[in-house]
């Protein structure tokens, strides 16, 4: 890469880096939801293969401790994995429960956590089946749920991640139901839900989620700062912008604050995008 480029990524990312920094002294973690975009070779200028630089300049750049990622295939997890050297992953593809289909993996810091346990769910009516396509879905959706214990104080955290289904009302109603319960199981244990829920706040899932019954809060709603733009989903600046809406989301159980929360915008150069998402960057306080 000549110097001239390089200088020139190192200042979109510069750009793109958030201001919204963990406090000094404070006990915060900075974490990230992300639709990577699966590797589509329709996407032209916009694939993988074009982005896959970019997207590790955001990450390098951004330095998360927890970053739930959706629509990774295996061979992009591969690579993130080798170019990320400072972090592990938990997760499985949706398709065989191993390496087949989307994943939606958790990446964490390896100096920061210690991997306690590790479970993938269908979202569906029988979540331990393997590649059950549940209720109205148009495919297999599944959940990651990780224990990631504090090295630092020995204190653990619940990391869940997730891709809700992209046409079936039902599936997202019930999707997000079955997080609800399984979260009950794991009660007094702080929990942070990432994911691309395909769902906008005047959504009966999104109510579900938020409702009287739930322990989440939407970090959006109780942020103390925001920054950025309100839309998550802009389909690599194509989409009007009366038509973005904001489908991505971290929740979290009571007890955690949200300092900060940044959506920044996606970049107007088909040469510097990262995703057709844009990345919800949270500084969590516990």
């Amino acid at each position: 890469m000549n110097k001239l480029l390089f200088w020139g990524i190192a200042g979109v990312f510069c750009l793109l880096s958030s201001s919204c920094k963990p406090p000094q002294g404070t006990n915060a973690y900075r974490w990230i939801s992300f639709n990577l975009r699966y590797d589509n070779a329709g996407d032209g200028m916009n694939s993988w293969e074009e982005r896959k630089s970019n997207v590790l300049h955001f990450i390098k750049a951004e330095q998360p401790d927890v970053i739930g990622m959706q629509e990774v295939l295996h061979h992009q997890l591969e690579y993130l994995k080798n170019n990320l050297p400072d972090y592990a992953v938990a997760g499985v593809g949706r398709d065989d429960g191993k390496t087949r289909g989307e994943y939606s993996p958790i990446f964490y810091k390896k100096d920061l956590f210690k991997l306690e346990d590790c479970q993938t769910t269908w979202l569906s009516e029988y979540p331990d089946s393997i590649g059950y396509i549940g209720w109205d879905a148009a495919c297999p959706r599944i959940a990651t749920w990780a224990r990631l214990q504090d090295k630092r104080n020995g204190k653990t955290v619940l990391a869940i991640n997730t891709h809700f289904d992209h046409q079936g009302k039902e599936a997202q109603m019930n999707s997000a139901k079955q997080i609800i319960s399984r979260l009950e199981k794991h009660k007094g244990l702080p929990a942070v839900l990432t994911g691309d829920l395909n769902i906008t706040e005047s959504q009966q899932a999104y109510r579900i989620l938020t409702g009287n019954s739930s322990p989440l809060e939407d970090t959006y709603k109780i942020a103390h700062k925001k920054e950025g733009v309100a839309y998550t989903y802009h389909n690599f600046n194509k989409l009007p912008h009366n038509e973005r809406k904001k489908i991505d989301y971290i929740f979290v159980t009571s007890g955690i604050k949200a300092a900060c929360i940044n959506i920044p915008q996606e970049e107007t150069s088909p040469q510097r995008q990262i995703s057709d998402h844009c990345p919800y960057i949270a500084v969590l306080e516990f």
